[in-house]
């Protein structure tokens, strides 16, 4: 009897503890903000705010529902176990909801590693093809495609909003905007360079060979101080292909845009107008740009951004071995599995939960 209750008592003061951490007192008060203003008559009048503050609504409901579900079957648990004799039916219940509740606590207790800045916020998530030629760009179109089995098993929602195809096959470079509770926090551990080890299908000797793609992850931050001047803006338009829709393809619909004086490019095509595109291009640069103004100490912008690398030999964080034996390997810090398959099917939380529990200094 005494034991479970200290049982019971060490889990909600757990509970207690992750919502100090999460900041999620002050995730509420927003959240009665935010659904306030939702109801105003006007508010569908700026669509695409709408939709952010929609979106920004259910991500903290996402975040706050299950430890506030966890604290209140925890003080429930313990009032009742207040009143419960251990030779009555109930105790075993008691117990039973005890051990699920623990579970449940240990499978959310990562989120209290999402502390920094910007772990909260939806990811933008690159893929670009290295070294390797054509083997590269199917394995660039092999990353994109775990990524959005992971954001699938873990109910994020990814948008396509950029793919270049490659020549003969896969990608040359895609652009995925990841949103959900904790997206950047969850994918910022594959920033870096990825390395495949295969034969390779597209040699007729059958060789093996080894490919390069960088990976390459920011947050979507929603408020920015940063103020563009147009002068500054280089702006293409072209014609799109793959998503967006049937009439993608007809029309000058998909945007590039420059920043000159930092040469940062970023492309959208996924939307039906040339407008559309650009507003979310738009969005995407000032991310981009936000990062680098708060990045102004090197040792920041190795953490945000990741460091400058090349896709090549030398530079990767995970090796994806499938011939001669099967193995992938974070070489951060050495985790490593034989389910080669199971990763390339999404299945990345060994390398994420490593790599949030890896000391700063080390990462």
């Amino acid at each position: 009897m005494k034991e479970l209750k200290e049982k019971l008592i060490d889990i909600k003061n757990r509970i207690a503890e992750a919502i100090n951490v999460l900041g999620l007192d002050k995730k509420e008060i927003e959240l009665d903000f935010l659904e306030e203003g939702s109801l105003k008559s006007n508010f569908w009048d700026d669509t695409e705010n709408a939709q952010d503050i929609t979106k920004k609504i259910n991500n903290i409901k996402q975040i706050v529902a299950p430890w506030r579900k966890m604290e209140k079957e925890a003080t429930e648990l313990i009032e009742l176990l207040e009143n419960t004799e251990k030779e009555d039916e109930i105790f075993l219940e008691i117990e039973n909801k005890s051990k699920e509740l623990e579970k449940e606590l240990k499978e959310h207790e990562t989120e209290t590693y999402y502390s920094g800045k910007y772990d909260q916020e939806n990811a933008i998530l690159s893929i670009y093809s290295g070294a390797g030629g054509v083997d590269a760009q199917d394995w660039s179109e092999m990353l994109l495609t775990m990524y959005l089995k992971y954001t699938e098993k873990h109910n994020l929602t990814a948008t396509i909003i950029h793919s270049t195809p490659g020549a003969e096959a896969g990608i040359k470079g895609a652009t995925i905007e990841i949103s959900g509770a904790f997206a950047y926090g969850q994918l910022k551990s594959e920033r870096g360079v990825h390395r495949l080890v295969r034969i390779s299908p597209y040699d007729s000797d059958k060789a093996r060979h080894t490919s390069f793609s960088l990976v390459e992850v920011i947050p979507e931050i929603e408020k920015t101080d940063i103020s563009i001047p147009e002068s500054d803006l280089k702006i293409d338009t072209y014609r799109a292909s793959g998503h967006g829709g049937q009439s993608v393809n007809t029309t000058d619909s998909a945007v590039r845009i420059t920043h000159i004086p930092t040469g940062t490019v970023v492309t959208c095509q996924n939307e039906r107008s040339q407008i559309q595109n650009r507003a979310k291009a738009m969005k995407v640069l000032k991310s981009r740009l936000q990062i680098l103004t708060d990045s102004e100490r090197e040792k920041e912008l190795k953490i945000i951004k990741g460091e400058n690398m090349t896709a090549e030999w030398g530079s990767q964080i995970r090796s994806y071995v499938i011939h001669p034996y099967q193995m992938v390997k974070d070489h951060r810090n050495n985790t490593e599995t034989s389910d080669t398959s199971g990763v390339l099917d999404g299945n990345l939380d060994i390398f994420i939960e490593a790599y949030l529990k890896t000391p700063i200094e080390e990462k």
